[in-house]
């Protein structure tokens, strides 16, 4: 009788925590367990490990359930509590989770073991294609204004309703406050947790707002250069490599991270190499100008090239631009070298060409696509004038990326503004045969405390050489044509 009152007892049990995980969202958002600022990110091993953060009012336990169609599977798993602390007057939660299947698709609940979050899904690597959704920019300071960013990723899903993961090149917020990260979580939380995301530090998440980058987001920082002012990282995704840079570092980036990137490139056999970042070493936008920025087409690119990286993904400017294929700073005539597309702007901010740089800090011949926005209408790029004008070009950014194969292809939408509609701005396809990369590095590509800090002063050097004996040269050669085009538009 005694083991027939335990079965009955262990079935209701089972079927309290199924009905549990069904209706356990009605817990969130009541009273001081409240569950906030949610994400799934890449961390370590896509096929089978992802980091965890959340956040809420008072310390509590972090719990992370995992779900394989509708079956908590957790037991089956490794979690490794990353973080469990104060910050910013709220509590951070991270944990990484681990012992993933390959090619599986999972839903989690993360929270105390009473409170949860917005249930969330993710699926882990283990197909022959993948395909990503990418914005940039939101930094936003109202509600509204995040809202209105969140409208552009909307659409993005309209396109890809099942991406393996979405990237967001930095900028997420404007100030970097509690109260602005709780305005962008708030107004993508339908989106971070309906795929994996893949954070990049920029400017405004990481320079003067010392770690607020690192605490939040659940990264694998193992490889991270430094985590003062953002993290670098590298993830496998089916036949890609993917390394994503931190460009606050040193203002710009150091020779240690440039260092490790060559050793992370060239220790995989991926078909695809790709690269996400926040600044941009190509554009015509107000960022553009400055010799952070141009130091990336300096030190960066040599890399890139080396390296064979095929494509280059950043934000920053607020504008979007793709180039032709580039190698050695020039034109590649073979089309073997990397595009770079500069990912225009989610948000509502957006930046006008200056003339001057044309011809200046860019040579125009290097674009391949361009769309910037402008006083209401649209600037394009039509092979020759880069100010003709569509004012359908007013509107939110993103881009959609699918690979397969040998094939890569890459669609640019905006969102219009004033209509609501979507327009496919630029399209690009590659190709390439497969399997002839190989790798030539295995060794350790982490760098110690002591290591970064002693490399500090010599990439300082390098920047102020460059900023010298390049970008002084360059811009005082060109005084009077940056003069004349600041007076003719009052914009620098």
């Amino acid at each position: 009788m005694k083991t027939k009152t335990k079965k009955l007892l262990s079935l209701l049990l089972c079927l309290a925590l199924l009905f549990a995980s069904g209706s356990v969202c009605a817990f969130a958002g009541t009273g001081s367990g409240e569950i906030t600022r949610v994400s799934c990110v890449m961390n370590g091993d896509s096929r089978t490990q992802r980091g965890f953060c959340w956040y809420t009012a008072e310390k509590s336990d972090s719990i992370v359930r995992i779900f394989e169609n509708g079956v908590d599977v957790s037991a089956s798993l490794s979690f490794t509590d990353a973080a469990n602390e104060e910050w910013g007057g709220l509590y951070l939660h991270k944990v990484t989770v681990s012992g993933l299947k390959p090619g599986t698709a999972y839903t989690y609940l993360v929270g105390d073991g009473t409170n949860w979050g917005a249930e969330g899904k993710f699926k882990t690597d283990g197909g022959d294609a993948l395909s990503f959704l990418c914005v940039a920019d939101v930094q936003a300071s109202s509600p509204e204004n995040f809202e209105e960013a969140a409208k552009v990723l909307d659409a993005a899903f309209e396109t890809n309703s099942d991406p393996d993961f979405v990237v967001n090149l930095g900028d997420f917020t404007n100030d970097s406050t509690n109260e602005e990260w709780d305005a962008y979580f708030s107004a993508f939380e339908r989106h971070n947790t309906a795929a994996t995301l893949v954070p990049v530090a920029g400017n405004h998440d990481g320079l003067g707002v010392w770690h607020w980058f690192d605490k939040m987001f659940a990264l694998d920082t193992s490889e991270s250069v430094q985590t003062l002012n953002g993290v670098n990282y590298s993830f496998d995704y089916a036949n890609a490599h993917f390394a994503v840079l931190n460009t606050n570092d040193v203002l710009s980036i150091s020779q240690t991270q440039l260092n490790w990137l060559k050793n992370d490139m060239n220790a995989t056999d991926a078909d695809w190499k790709i690269v996400f970042m926040h600044k941009s070493p190509y554009s015509l936008g107000k960022d553009g100008k400055w010799p952070d920025a141009l130091y990336l087409t300096e030190a960066l690119s040599a890399v890139l090239d080396e390296c064979a990286v095929d494509l280059v993904m950043s934000g920053h400017d607020h504008m979007y631009l793709r180039t032709k294929a580039l190698k050695a700073n020039r034109i590649a005539e073979s089309g073997e070298g990397t595009r770079y597309v500069l990912a225009g702007t989610a948000g509502t901010k957006r930046y006008e060409i200056r003339d001057f740089s044309a011809g200046t800090y860019m040579n125009t011949d290097f674009i391949d696509s361009l769309t910037v926005q402008k006083s209401g209408y649209g600037n394009y790029w039509n092979g020759a004038d880069y100010q003709s004008t569509d004012p359908e070009n007013v509107g939110g950014c993103f881009s959609s990326v699918r690979i397969d194969g040998g094939t890569l292809r890459l669609d640019a939408y905006i969102l219009s503004d004033e209509t609501g509609s979507l327009k496919n701005i630029d399209s690009m396809t590659l190709e390439k045969e497969t399997g002839k990369n190989t790798a030539s590095f295995d060794g350790d590509n982490t760098t110690g405390d002591l290591d970064y800090a002693l490399d500090v002063v010599p990439s300082f050097v390098h920047l102020a050489y460059y900023t010298v004996t390049d970008w002084l040269m360059t811009t005082l050669r060109n005084l009077p044509k940056i003069i004349m085009s600041v007076l003719k538009t009052g914009t620098f």
